[in-house]
């Protein structure tokens, strides 16, 4: 499998970002409450990630030499990763699938303030005002139809810009631990993280985890092996294989495949506006990775 990706990283790529553009469009169909959605989705996926390392006592000894601090620190990562998860499975119930894909988008902002602000490092004016720009766009769609507010979609707007905010937060904890924890053992405590949050959830919120239609499960298990497997860890296996530009650069563009995939499997026919806010927003976070990517050469 390593191979197979090494050898063909830059097709594996778009494939990855294919796959977690229809994370909305199942969420959508899935009629299943997104608490019961995210703990099905992880507990499907999980075993993927775990059974390789805790099945081999070198892998598990590696796991267990993780010091306690980035320990916990893969663990804050998981519950920002739940908050994403859960926010984005609520987003596409309320709205189009197009629109909440592009205010999730918008993680890179995130990143950029945790950047500035807590890890003290300088950033690009251009980076600033590629953000910028992205956040028009962002408001471009969010204010396209005020009318909707009574029906809902202003809701899940909301819901999708938190998808965003708890991703940039994923990504910032995340690019801070990888430095020090292998992507396999982090990505592995992130994930069981993020699956005692939604079930601790399910507990707290009296949210049922059977009894909902067969459907569901499948849509959900196809959810786990598309997105979860399929998207995230092709991923990881690509990065080293792949220049940070061109996955960064497909990962901006996945709003748009989930808008075509909005409209072929759901008839969500975007607004004008949407349309508009889409091509701003893409536009403005594709520039903003290229001018990441070319302060990354520099240094």
């Amino acid at each position: 499998m390593n191979k197979f990706i090494a050898k063909h990283a830059k097709i594996a790529t778009i494939v990855a970002v294919v796959f977690g553009a229809s994370s909305g469009i199942l969420g959508t169909l899935t009629f299943a409450p997104s608490m019961a959605i995210g703990f099905w989705r992880l507990t499907i996926a999980l075993p993927f990630f775990a059974v390789p390392i805790l099945s081999r006592k070198s892998e598990r000894d590696i796991l267990k030499s993780i010091e306690k601090k980035d320990m916990l620190w893969c663990f804050i990562a998981g519950a920002f990763l739940f908050g994403h998860f859960y926010s984005w499975f609520n987003a596409v119930k309320f709205t189009n699938v197009a629109g909440a894909a592009v205010l999730a988008a918008l993680h890179p902002l995130v990143v950029l303030l945790v950047t500035v602000f807590v890890y003290k490092k300088k950033v690009s004016w251009k980076s600033v005002l590629a953000i910028i720009v992205a956040l028009i766009g962002g408001a471009v769609i969010m204010g396209a139809d005020i009318s909707a507010i009574a029906g809902g979609r202003m809701k899940g707007n909301i819901y999708a810009l938190m998808a965003g905010i708890f991703m940039g937060l994923y990504f910032s904890v995340g690019d801070h631990v990888r430095k020090r924890v292998e992507g396999r053992f982090y990505v592995l405590l992130v994930f069981f993280s993020c699956w005692i949050c939604f079930s601790a959830g399910l507990v707290f919120t009296g949210t049922q985890a059977l009894g909902y239609r067969p459907m569901d499960y499948v849509y959900i298990a196809v959810m786990a092996v598309l997105c979860q497997i399929g998207a995230h860890a092709v991923f990881n296996m690509c990065i080293g294989h792949v220049s940070s530009l061109y996955v960064s650069a497909w990962e901006a563009g996945e709003p748009v495949f989930s808008t075509l995939m909005g409209i072929v499997f759901l008839s969500q026919i975007p607004t004008s506006y949407e349309i508009l806010g889409c091509i701003i927003v893409v536009g403005a976070l594709l520039y903003y990775n290229r001018q990441e990517s070319m302060k990354e050469n520099e240094l």
